[in-house]
């Protein structure tokens, strides 16, 4: 058959059929009608309590993904790395610690995303969390460059599947409607692990407590994730829509039975009728398998294409910037212990993005915003780069990272509306592991650049890197907003 009669089938799979009686109820129970069921639920005090559960998930993660930029000082400081390299890929210097750890993340992304379309969103998001956490631990106390790269890179590894796990969930588990300010409050309680990190590191990093350096114990302390961890899962179910779709539609209607139950007291009053089925699937059709090639036919092709050079691309500008700041700030003439507080003054700014896009975050169509923040990120960028006094490389520094998290909230959002359930966590995956890629040369070439051509330099070469994004989503990517996820994957 040609490749559009089997993306037909793909999404056809994923919603399977429903017949509704008048009164809303399921004539049949399918996956269907799970999704209309969810779909169709009001944002009530349950609903948003699933989100902010897998969201403190986030917190933690991000923590551990974002300490690299505020421990590097340490680092050099303890002399286990250099502030450069003398090769391009030199294994000494922090560009080799933020490479370790996006090598892991590409690893983590690209070979274990489909992990969660296997086993399930609810397991995969605990054991991963579970296991960066334990090699943070270790990493802690190393002692050499070698030993440090290692943990770090195992560290990625589970990053990267909690990463692409946590977004395929929130986006089963929410209604249509509130997706973006589902993906938005995510975000904005995730990044509130950035001005703690970066408090933490101003306080400890220039100091040694009990033996050990100040960089060890800010790693040590995001660990302590894992104590909250079993707490978390007990209160999670697993994503109805991910059951259905598996075939295990008696497992799916209990939680959708028992998610209802709680909305319907806390709402006061009846639900509303869901609406019917999106697609149609024979009865009787038993679920089949997905495979690597279901995102390669149309019209996911076009949208795994888009997204990979997307996330090549983005990486530069936010990584570029969030994991070197208190270093492009000592490059323009600052101390350490002066960089390390102006950075932690501009990342009181990460939470606030998110916490905006509470408010706009299913107002404006998500490829749309992305587009404007990858533009102010060049503008903004360029001028830091030519910034001298603290209050304007302060105030300059908090656009960028308002910027930067209004985009990511955006992007994370608009990535796993682009595909059916039986492949989401295969395809975001795949996609999101090309920023991981990204990023290990990323660390590299902004070293480079910043040795030979300083501050400037770095935002040059970040805001070609944005004009990409722009392009790129700007002339490819389809409008998702308020859409349900079984549409947009027809």
């Amino acid at each position: 058959m040609a490749f559009p009669d089997r993306a037909g089938s793909v999404a056809q799979r994923d919603a399977g059929a429903s017949s509704l009686d008048a009164g809303g109820s399921a004539a049949r129970l399918d996956a269907g009608s799970i999704s209309a069921r969810l779909d169709r639920l009001p944002a009530t005090r349950s609903v948003w309590k699933l989100v902010v559960l897998l969201s403190l998930g986030f917190f933690f993660e991000l923590y551990d993904l974002l300490y690299s930029g505020y421990v590097a000082p340490g680092l050099v400081r303890s002399g286990l790395l250099t502030a450069t390299t003398h090769g391009l890929f030199g294994s000494t210097g922090v560009a080799s610690f933020i490479a370790a750890l996006f090598s892991g993340l590409f690893i983590g992304t690209i070979a274990c995303g489909s992990l969660a379309d296997r086993f399930g969103r609810r397991a995969v998001f605990t054991y991963s969390l579970l296991w960066y956490t334990a090699a943070n631990v270790i990493m802690a106390f190393q002692d050499t460059a070698t030993g440090l790269n290692f943990w770090r890179f195992v560290a990625g590894i589970g990053i990267g599947v909690e990463l692409v796990t946590i977004g395929t969930y929130i986006s089963e588990l929410v209604p249509k409607e509130i997706r973006g300010r589902a993906f938005a409050c995510e975000q904005a309680v995730g990044f509130t692990a950035v001005p703690v990190v970066a408090f933490l590191s101003y306080l400890l990093v220039p100091h040694m407590f009990f033996g050990l350096d100040g960089w060890r114990w800010v790693v040590l302390i995001g660990a302590h994730g894992a104590l909250f961890v079993w707490w978390i899962r007990r209160a999670l179910p697993e994503s109805p829509r991910w059951l259905a779709q598996r075939g295990r539609l008696d497992e799916a209607d209990r939680v959708m039975s028992a998610l209802e139950a709680k909305v319907r007291r806390e709402y006061g009053r009846d639900l509303p009728p869901p609406a019917p089925p999106v697609a149609v699937t024979p009865v009787g059709e038993a679920p089949r398998r997905s495979s690597f090639a279901d995102m390669w036919v149309p019209p996911y092709r076009s949208r795994t294409v888009m997204m990979t050079l997307f996330n090549i691309f983005q990486t530069v500008g936010f990584y570029g910037f969030a994991n070197w700041v208190p270093t492009l700030l000592i490059k323009q003439g600052i101390t350490v212990t002066t960089s390390l507080m102006y950075s932690s003054v501009i990342a009181l700014a990460a939470p606030l993005g998110p916490v905006i896009g509470l408010f706009i975050g299913d107002r404006f169509e998500r490829k749309t915003v992305i587009v404007v923040m990858a533009g102010a990120n060049i503008v903004c960028g360029l001028w830091f780069s030519q910034a001298a006094g603290a209050v304007l490389l302060v105030s300059l520094g908090v656009c960028l990272t308002l910027a930067n998290n209004i985009m990511s909230y955006s992007f994370h959002a608009y990535q796993a509306e682009l595909f059916p359930t039986s492949i989401r966590a295969r395809a975001v995956g795949f996609v999101y592991s090309w920023s991981r890629f990204s990023a290990i040369f990323t660390a590299f070439l902004i070293a480079a650049v910043l040795k030979q051509f300083g501050t400037l330099g770095v935002f040059v070469f970040i805001a070609g890197a944005m004009l990409i994004v722009m392009l790129s989503i700007g002339l490819m990517g389809p409008r998702t907003k308020g859409i349900e996820l079984e549409k947009i994957s027809r």
